[in-house]
């Protein structure tokens, strides 16, 4: 059985602010279709189905794809919070390469509200009371502020205490982003930011004002993965590979070493990460590109060295030496990443597979990476979940 799982073909329509998009299972069936048209396949080919969303109701992946046709084949909702798409292509990916089945199909999607991330049940326990209890504990709690950025902006305070960085490093990271992000036509936001404008945007929780935080959109994505085996036999296209992936949740030091760092999931990173480069045979150095979880600018500066791209206490190195863009070490979201492209949930981590399979593919236009052969995926959900991907160029 060949190792490699092929990436035939993946589908992205433009994500769009919440209330200017069509429902959720157009979209879903938008996306779906999409990436069946990339790889050159008919549906009734797909074995199984994997299907994200974090707001809607049960079966909505078959509510999605139903318009496709009624095949019959097993179709599976699942969500794990902002790395729902991510989560659905793992087991897409898991499937195939388990030999259960030759070609699978990972749908992402999500119809968001305006505003903060709503809670949809207030009369049963929170699943996030853990991290709650433990984010209070370390830096309290303000119920007028929203909780994402209260997470986030937290572990951004925690590495510029320890590390005495300057707050401009991180709108530097919000400019790299727009400039990237005026050549990705899928994205929301495509107009480039100064510094200044990004640090003279209203604060919305120490360090991060609103232009460090990544908006709620609609969106969705959608990836065809099959064996090698039948790629070649329906003549698809065979340029990229899923070479390794790893999904993890958290341990013990997400709660027990009290740093707000972990709380927000950095040693999930950092294990999926090294599982990913111990199982491939690459290391963070060898990576030409990267699409990482960006929800606040503070999560892709301690992402950088969860995933090894930087040493600990590097990343504003890192940064400033414009080592995370075009010429640099290893362009990071290329797509202009979740705080500009926006952040469907369900959609998120099939949207970065998307961009990284174009960049393999060497047809990613201006954002193109010149000769791209590896690629790494991090998406990560609170509550909690991390998923790393590596891809190939497989020619």
């Amino acid at each position: 059985m060949s190792s490699k799982v092929i990436v035939a073909g993946v589908g992205m329509i433009p994500f769009k602010k919440p209330g200017a998009s069509d429902s959720y299972d157009v979209m879903g069936e938008k996306a779906a279709r999409l990436a069946l048209d990339d790889a050159n396949l008919q549906y009734s080919l797909v074995q199984q189905a994997y299907v994200g969303y974090v707001y809607a109701d049960s079966t909505a992946g078959q509510a999605a794809l139903y318009g496709l046709g009624l095949s019959g084949i097993p179709i599976f909702n699942l969500n794990n919070y902002c790395a729902t798409g991510s989560s659905a292509l793992f087991l897409a990916r898991q499937a195939v390469k388990s030999g259960e089945v030759d070609c699978a199909l990972a749908l992402g999607f999500e119809q968001m509200t305006p505003g903060a991330l709503p809670l949809i049940y207030d009369d049963r326990p929170n699943p996030l009371r853990r991290f709650y209890d433990e984010m209070i504990s370390l830096q309290g709690l303000d119920d007028e502020i929203p909780w994402a950025a209260q997470f986030f902006g937290g572990a951004g305070l925690d590495y510029i205490k320890e590390y005495q960085i300057e707050k401009s490093t991180l709108a530097k990271i919000r400019v790299k982003a727009s400039k990237h992000a005026s050549k990705n036509p899928l994205s929301i936001f495509t107009k480039e930011v100064t510094e200044e404008e990004v640090l003279q945007s209203p604060l919305i929780f120490d360090p991060l004002t609103r232009l460090q935080c990544c908006p709620p959109s609609c969106g969705a994505a959608a990836a065809v993965v099959c064996s090698e085996e039948f790629a070649k036999k329906h003549n698809l296209n065979t340029d990229v590979a899923i070479i390794a992936q790893s999904m993890v949740t958290d341990g013990q030091s997400t709660f027990d070493d009290h740093d707000m760092r972990k709380v927000v999931g950095y040693d999930m990173a950092k294990e999926a990460s090294l599982k990913v480069y111990e199982d491939s045979g690459y290391g963070p150095k060898d990576i030409d590109v990267c699409e990482l979880h960006d929800c606040f600018t503070t999560n892709e500066l301690i992402s950088y060295e969860a995933l090894g791209l930087a040493q600990e206490g590097s990343a504003e190195k890192f940064v400033i030496d414009n080592q995370n863009t075009y010429g640099g070490e290893c362009v990071t979201n290329p797509s202009g990443g979740l705080l500009s492209k926006g952040h469907p949930l369900g959609a998120t981590g099939l949207a970065q597979c998307f961009e990284l399979t174009n960049q393999l593919r060497q047809n990613a236009g201006d954002r193109q990476v010149d000769g791209a052969q590896l690629a790494l995926q991090h998406n990560l959900g609170l509550g909690g979940a991390c998923v790393v991907t590596m891809y190939q160029r497989n020619v």
